[in-house]
Order: structure tokens, then C-alpha cells, then sequence
């Protein structure tokens, strides 16, 4: 009864935090179901020191994505979700490319990201569930079935598996299913 309950309220919260991704400003509309695929790229650092590519989350409610790098380019569209996670792909001065699990690309002033790494649970598989495990092993108890598309908090990943935090719940996820982390990557 516990595991149904539980189920539910992480399939529930599915929706919102899908669909409330992001807004396009030319339709109005919400985004589509498509997803970009990830696959482990090359890392160079950029301008800032930092890795490029690489995964942050972004810091706000609300952030406008534009179409070039300053406030002189017409918004793109605008995510309505704080703590999505986005692939940084480059750096010009404050602004950073970026790609969304869409993979839609578009830029962001950095002060809109921050560094705490989030990840979107099997964008591939809409209407889906995921288990969330005890322990980094597929024959561990179940903590509760994560709906496609919810966001959480990545809180360390093994290289095979991530252990996030989700709506009040905390376990161990396949790490291929997730949108958030490159494959193999370990995160502390």
C-alpha cells in the first residue's frame, strides 16, 4: 500500500515537472516530447575555467533563453522551472550556450545557473515509470517508481548508478536513466 502511495505521488508530480519546463515565446506553447540523446563528449575547458561541455541547473523560476549572447537578442523561449538541468556547450564573456533535454539550444546569462547538479529522469519515456532502488544494485529493495520526466537532486553518481532526491524520496537510480549526468560520470 506504502509502494502504490508512493508511486503515485512521484508519478504525479511527473507532469509538473515536465510540462512545466519551459514556455516558447513564439507559439505559447509548451515544448514537445522529443529528446536529445547524450552520449560522453570531449571536455576542453572554457573562458571561465571551467569544463565545457558540462551540466548545472538553472537558479531560477523563471529565465529567459535567448537567441544570441546579450539582452539585445529577441528571448527564444523561457523555462518555468527552477532547478532543470541544461548542458552548458559554450561560454562568450557572461553568457553560456545552452541545451536543454530537448535539445534545444539557446543562450542564458550565467548568473541564471548555478552549479548544483539536477537531473530529468527518462525524458525518452513518456507516460513511464523508473524504479528507484535502496542500494546501487538492480536486485535492491524499491524505494518507489519515478515517473518519466521528473526532476531531481543528483546527490552522488558511481559511474553506473546516481543516487537522487525526488519529491520526499531518496534511492538509487540506473544512471542511463537519466538526463543530467554523462555516462560514466561519477559526481560526488
Amino acid at each position: 500500500m506504502l509502494l502504490a502511495l508512493a508511486c503515485l505521488v512521484v508519478a504525479g508530480a511527473t507532469a509538473w515537472s515536465f510540462f512545466g519546463k519551459r514556455n516558447d515565446s513564439q507559439a505559447g506553447t509548451t515544448a514537445g516530447d522529443t529528446t536529445a540523446s547524450i552520449s560522453a563528449p570531449p571536455r576542453t575547458l572554457g573562458p571561465s575555467g571551467l569544463p565545457v561541455p558540462r551540466f548545472v541547473s538553472l537558479k531560477a523560476e523563471k529565465v529567459n533563453v535567448r537567441r544570441g549572447p546579450s539582452s539585445d537578442h529577441p528571448v527564444a523561449w523561457v523555462f518555468t522551472r527552477k532547478g532543470m538541468p541544461v548542458e552548458i556547450v559554450a561560454e562568450f564573456e557572461t553568457w553560456r550556450r545552452i541545451r536543454d533535454s530537448d535539445g534545444e539550444e539557446g543562450w542564458i546569462l550565467q548568473n541564471m545557473l548555478s552549479g548544483k547538479r539536477t537531473a530529468v529522469v527518462a525524458p525518452w519515456r513518456s507516460g513511464q515509470t523508473v524504479p528507484l532502488h535502496a542500494s546501487a544494485q538492480a536486485d535492491s529493495g524499491l524505494v518507489a517508481k519515478v515517473g518519466a520526466g521528473v526532476v531531481a537532486d543528483v546527490e552522488d553518481c558511481t559511474g553506473d548508478w546516481c543516487e537522487i532526491t525526488t519529491n520526499g524520496y531518496d534511492g538509487w537510480i540506473e544512471q542511463a536513466m537519466l538526463w543530467g549526468v554523462y555516462p560514466g560520470e561519477r559526481v560526488d
